[in-house]
């Protein structure tokens, strides 16, 4: 990660966190009262092929020790009915701002996998993986819905292992590697601004 991108990193988790803290606070107080705790969910990701870290979500399923794979259809009975509000606005991952702060993710990158999938895939997500992991990336806002419709068709849990490993990754790992090839500091900006408007960036900017 570049002294710039960490910069701008620290800028807007400074700005965010004194803007969202009540909205932090009221969500974890809401969660606390109807679910109970733990009020985070932390998740095992990588940093790097060989780093990992824990990823910070406010909790919105109910707790399984053995979840380990990718979040499929087979896994909508557990989440909790606020969950459901957290979700559908993604607030469940304002606490990465945390991990933004850590220095664990950007705010732009490509998502932070389970080590079950770079261990599967240790070349790809090599490559993948030489940008620091993001809150929001080219990935993310390209493939989201569809990778969303996918992944909730699925009813058991090795069919969305199936799913996710042959249908999400490849495409995935290919817009990572874009986002890669194009990283600047405007493309970044781009991105965020992509990222709260809802719909995916267009072209890097000075890009061919």
């Amino acid at each position: 990660m570049t002294q710039g991108k960490r910069l701008l990193d620290l800028a807007v988790v400074l700005i965010l966190t004194l803007l969202l803290w009540p909205v932090v606070l009221i969500i974890a107080l809401v969660i606390l009262i109807r679910d109970g705790r733990p009020v985070f969910f932390l998740s095992e990701r990588m940093k790097t092929r060989d780093e990992a870290f824990q990823l910070v979500k406010f909790r919105t399923m109910t707790q399984d020790p053995d979840d380990g794979l990718a979040s499929g259809g087979h896994k909508t009975g557990r989440i909790t009915p606020t969950g459901r509000v957290l979700r559908r606005y993604r607030l469940d991952e304002i606490p990465q701002l945390w991990n933004i702060l850590k220095g664990d993710i950007s705010f732009v990158g490509p998502r932070p996998p389970l080590r079950r999938y770079v261990e599967m895939y240790p070349d790809l997500y090599g490559a993948v993986l030489r940008n620091r992991p993001g809150l929001t990336g080219l990935a993310t806002l390209v493939f989201h819905e569809r990778e969303a419709h996918l992944m909730d068709a699925c009813h058991t849990a090795a069919e969305s292992e199936a799913v996710y490993t042959r249908r999400c990754v490849p495409v995935k790992a290919r817009l990572d590697l874009i986002y890669g090839r194009n990283r600047s500091a405007c493309y970044d900006v781009m991105l965020m601004v992509a990222t709260i408007l809802g719909r995916p960036p267009r072209r890097p900017p000075g890009r061919t």
